[in-house]
């Protein structure tokens, strides 16, 4: 069985000052990666948002909401933090577009990454890719029910169209065990990530999804019974030294 991690992961929307996106990306590759995981969290991946020149995305997991508790103290309360925080939040317009996740099922979380991050500085270039985020609001919670719909039916023309899910998330509903970090309370999301080799393969998934006769009358007309607005699709290209790529 593929090893999995993080039952608790933070998805994290930061807006950016215009033109500060790879001032923040040089700096947290260099310096937030290692001095997060010394501590207890896992970097998952970072990213830039390729529809927003201003966006930057990053994943970032726990054990549990104790250790997210202890390992967040110890980050924003250490000597890492406190030497870059100045540049760092001078980057930012908000960082508190978060929402707090757990994996859907057993299998529904992220696989441990098959070998080692990006060292700082390296100069091999990466294999291109490009990540898709779908993030699905519901008026209701997407319950085990759900999930059983989700895997028995949506997952197979995922599957069958190109874009089957790396991990699938729904809403943890734990109370926030750093305040001073908000998260986004009141959201019921379900959430899952699709890694493609470039664009055309994404437009070519996109393409057969549409045409999909299962997807159009199997599956949409379910999760529409869902959906409390639009959901949001996130292109994410990952940064030099995600671990996700």
């Amino acid at each position: 069985m593929t090893a999995l991690r993080s039952p608790v992961v933070e998805l994290r929307q930061y807006t950016l000052h215009p033109g500060k996106r790879d001032v923040l990306i040089d700096l947290f590759d260099r310096e937030f990666v290692e001095s997060q995981e010394a501590v207890g969290a896992t970097v998952l991946g970072q990213f830039r948002d390729l529809d927003d020149p201003d966006r930057f995305v990053w994943l970032r997991g726990f054990a549990d909401m104790p250790s997210r508790a202890k390992a967040l103290e110890s980050f924003y309360g250490g000597p890492v933090w406190r030497a870059h925080r100045d540049e760092a939040n001078a980057t930012m317009a908000d960082s508190d577009d978060v929402l707090l996740l757990r994996p859907a099922s057993a299998s529904g979380g992220f696989a441990e990454p098959v070998g080692a991050r990006p060292a700082p500085g390296g100069t091999a270039p990466a294999p291109p890719s490009l990540f898709v985020a779908t993030i699905w609001y519901g008026h209701v919670p997407f319950d085990p029910t759900f999930v059983e719909f989700f895997q028995e039916h949506v997952l197979p023309v995922l599957a069958e169209t190109g874009g089957e899910p790396l991990a699938y998330l729904r809403s943890e509903h734990a109370v926030n065990t750093f305040p001073a970090l908000p998260v986004r309370t009141n959201e019921e999301v379900f959430v899952w990530f699709a890694r493609f080799t470039d664009e055309a393969r994404l437009d070519r998934h996109l393409d057969r999804l549409r045409h999909s006769e299962r997807w159009r009358e199997g599956v949409l007309p379910t999760l529409s019974e869902r959906w409390s607005r639009t959901p949001q699709r996130l292109r994410l290209e990952p940064t030099e030294r995600s671990a996700l790529r």
